[in-house]
This record gives C-alpha cells, sequence and structure tokens, in this order.
C-alpha cells in the first residue's frame, strides 16, 4: 500500500526568525511564559537553534514532542553575531524591507500582562494606551521585532485587574504581509489544508486581515467566537491594490538584510506529503532529497516566503535529529 497524507493531521509547528544575541532573544521569551523545549547545536556550520514553547500543564500542547506542537518559536543564532557591532536584523516592519510583521502572544489580563513587561524594562512599539486601538499593544523583543499582545477577554473586563498567570499564554499567530489575498488564501487552504478561522475587513484603511490554522480538536470558530484562546495561526495581511502592481513585492526576510527565516507546518507522513506537494505543482526551495538534510523540505508560498516541511515523530516513532 503506497503511504498516504492527510492535512488534518499537519500542525502548524514554528515561526522562524533570526538573533543577535540568543542569551538576550531566550531570557526575553522566558519571560513571556515560553520555554527552551530543544536546542539543536550545529558547531561546524557555526549556527545552534532554540525551540520556545508555552508548556506549562495548561499549555495547549503542554509535555508533547517538538514536531508534535504549534506555537513554537524558533531563534537562529549565527555564532559571532552577539559580538558583531554592525549586527542588526531586519524585523520585516521597515520599508523596503518589509513582509513579516509580528508574533503574537495572547494574555489573561492585557493592562497587567503589559504594565509587567514595562517595568521589566522592555520597549514598546505601542503601548495600550497609545492610538486609536486601545486593546492591543506591540512589545519589542531585543531585536526590534514586534510581538503583539492581546487579551483572551475584552479589555474593559480586565481593567482594574493586577495580576498576570504566565501559564494561560499562548503564542497566538504569526503575522506575514501578502500581495495578493486570493493566491495566499488559495495556497494556505488547498496546499497546506489550513481552514480560514476568521476574516477581519477594514474598508476604510485600505486592508483585510485572514486568519488560518489547522482547526484540530478545537474545530473552526462560530460567527463571531474569537480566537485568542488558541495557537498556531497564521495571520495574512492584504493591503487593497498591491496585486494590481506588477513590480511589487514583499521581503521573505531570507534575501538580505535578513531577519524573519520561514514557517514550518509538521506532517503525518514527510514523503507523501512532499509526493502529493509535488502533485499540485508548488515551487520548491529545497526538495526532501536536495543537499545533507534528507529529512526537510522548504517550499515557497506564492510571495516566497519559506514554508518548512518536517516529519511529525508521533506518526514514525523515531526520532528526526
Amino acid at each position: 500500500m503506497a503511504s498516504t497524507t492527510d492535512t488534518k493531521n499537519y500542525k502548524f509547528n514554528h515561526s522562524m526568525i533570526r538573533v543577535k544575541d540568543p542569551k538576550e532573544s531566550v531570557k526575553f521569551y522566558e519571560f513571556l511564559g515560553m520555554k527552551v523545549i530543544k536546542k539543536l547545536e550545529f558547531p561546524e556550520a557555526k549556527f545552534d537553534l532554540y525551540f520556545l514553547a508555552f508548556d506549562s500543564p495548561k499549555a495547549l500542547s503542554a509535555g508533547n514532542n517538538v514536531w508534535d506542537r504549534e506555537g513554537i518559536v524558533e531563534l537562529t543564532h549565527n555564532y559571532g553575531t552577539e559580538n558583531d557591532a554592525s549586527y542588526k536584523v531586519n524585523n520585516g516592519n521597515a520599508e523596503p524591507h518589509r513582509g513579516f510583521g509580528h508574533l503574537c502572544v495572547s494574555v489573561d489580563n492585557i493592562q497587567a500582562a503589559c504594565q509587567r513587561i514595562e517595568d521589566a524594562g522592555y520597549w514598546f512599539q505601542k503601548k495600550l494606551t497609545d492610538g486609536r486601538m486601545r486593546n492591543i499593544a506591540f512589545a519589542l523583543d531585543p531585536d526590534g521585532y514586534w510581538v503583539e499582545i492581546v487579551g483572551q477577554k475584552p479589555v474593559e473586563e480586565t481593567e482594574s485587574v493586577k495580576e498576570t498567570d504566565l501559564e494561560t499564554y499562548r503564542l497566538n499567530h504569526t503575522m506575514i504581509r501578502v500581495k495578493d489575498a486570493e493566491k495566499s488564501l488559495k495556497f494556505y487552504q488547498e496546499v497546506l489544508g489550513m481552514s480560514l478561522l476568521r476574516t477581519h475587513e477594514n474598508e476604510k484603511a485600505a486592508f483585510n486581515l485572514y486568519f488560518l490554522g489547522y482547526p484540530g480538536t478545537k474545530g473552526v470558530p462560530a460567527e463571531g467566537q474569537g480566537t485568542a484562546d488558541r495557537e498556531g495561526l497564521l495571520e495574512l495581511t492584504w493591503n487593497y491594490g498591491t496585486e494590481k502592481d506588477e513590480a511589487f513585492s514583499y521581503h521573505n526576510g531570507n534575501n538580505e538584510p535578513q531577519g524573519f527565516g520561514h514557517i514550518c507546518v509538521s506532517v503525518d507522513n514527510i514523503e507523501a506529503a512532499c509526493a502529493r506537494f509535488e502533485s499540485l505543482d508548488v515551487s520548491w526551495k529545497k526538495r526532501l532529497t536536495d543537499g545533507r538534510m534528507k529529512n526537510v523540505a522548504f517550499v515557497l508560498d506564492p510571495d516566497g516566503y519559506w514554508v518548512e516541511v518536517v516529519q511529525n515523530e508521533r506518526f514514525t516513532g523515531k526520532d528526526n535529529f
């Protein structure tokens, strides 16, 4: 019998960002309640990978193997950057290198959570009280990547609450900007098998937001039901009109100047998954059989963002690395 693959088993496993100084970055994400659940060291290639996730008993993927989860952030450290005064990552939000937008953590009590981050001396791109949107904030990690903070409860409800419980936090979503919403929605739904969980149309400001993910056991939310209690969502931001501009493109984070690297989907059977992608005529960055690493593949989405494909070890019973 030929091996098969079912996208219902897929997970939006992680998002990778490059960091200058892993000590500082790990400290920041641990401060938000995450922990290093795996570290892979490649001294011969001069880089290390740190996988951080929420892992308390209250976490959605508590105790799971690293590839059998959603809501991981992978930090890539290239040796020596921490001592290089001129090294700076591209956070994806400055022209002309915009592309990746932010990671997002959802919290129990947003006012208390933001106060705690501010008290620890971390900077904000946007405080809760700045601007028109009084229900979201953007903290800055040590490299200047934006980390959106959203509440799991209505903002009015938590106004006078002074405590926050890190064990309730979720790595809720990763945002990337896309040129052509139709093409991107088709790719993430029909090729990667995600579901569209929520759409936010903002005609006045001429942009739409699309939240995609694998529904898993939670299923697709009912009309009007929020998604802040979930982890592992992908937010696509589409600014009206970019699809009509032939010269327009977003920066994928892997061309210079580098920053964001990829998103990653873990699958039930990597050979069958890649054969299916091949049959759907995807653009490959790296086929399974290319290069030294025969256990990962990289597909390109319509904007040229990299999507890593890895084996979820729960289905094979053997270690990937």
